[in-house]
């Protein structure tokens, strides 16, 4: 195995870059990162529609979110590669069509990570801007949002690794990712799979390891913010009512 390190590293890093196109563990970031940037947006207007109270808007999307998360990530996949040509006439590329595919179905996994967090918001919060007389938009963005996007941030973190290991997927459409770098390598090798399907797990579990190690610690650190502010809110009471 460390012979197949020394020896095909780059190719499993950066694929045939700068030779050719960019592949390997580089590529697999790139589409899981813009996956989630793009999916995010989505996901919180999802969550919102979700949160409105308005049942022409809440019910489909419940509908749209609740058939997106009952199918395979393998079929959005196949639509998009194969029905957006038909469609429309445009032939996408591996990339384009992975992205695509987890924006559409990592969009309704985040809204419900999303829909939680709002949820979470003490209600008082909210009654307590309606009293104040404060529209919608503006409790929702400057009160409700950034709570829950605060407290979300480790579950988001952790979609994120989930992401990354969807991003196998895409060998099936020859996507330049890491596991169509390490079928690469193994028909280059042809006598070894069982060592270069071994190194390519071990690559996915570190990495997705070192993420869901770092989702933890935030975790950790905002569960500690949280144990500070509730043990601030008896003090200033009591500081209150010694005045």
């Amino acid at each position: 195995m460390i012979e197949i390190v020394e020896k095909y590293w780059l190719l499993l890093l950066v694929g045939q870059y700068p030779n050719g196109p960019l592949g390997g563990l580089a590529m697999t970031i790139i589409i899981a990162s813009a996956a989630l940037v793009i999916s995010l947006p989505l996901a919180i207007l999802f969550a919102l529609a979700r949160t409105s109270g308005i049942a022409w808007l809440a019910r489909p999307v419940l509908w749209l979110v609740t058939i997106v998360r009952g199918l395979p990530f393998l079929m959005f996949v196949f639509w998009v590669y194969f029905g957006v040509p038909m469609l429309f006439g445009i032939s996408l590329g591996g990339v384009t069509t992975m992205i695509v595919a987890l924006v559409i179905y990592e969009s309704a996994y985040i809204s419900e990570i999303v829909r939680a967090g709002i949820e979470a918001i003490p209600p008082g919060q909210i009654e307590a801007a309606d009293a104040l007389g404060l529209k919608y938009g503006v409790r929702t963005f400057r009160i409700v949002l950034p709570q829950a996007l605060f407290h979300m941030i480790p579950s988001l973190i952790t979609q994120f690794a989930s992401i990354v290991k969807e991003t196998s997927v895409g060998y099936i459409i020859s996507t330049q990712e890491l596991t169509f770098a390490a079928s690469q390598v193994n028909n280059l090798e042809l006598t070894r799979p069982l060592e270069v399907f071994a190194l390519l797990a071990i690559t996915y579990y570190l990495l997705c390891g070192s993420i869901a190690l770092l989702a933890g610690r935030i975790e950790n650190r905002i569960l500690r913010r949280r144990q500070r502010a509730a043990s601030f809110v008896p003090l200033a009471a009591n500081a209150v009512a010694a005045l």
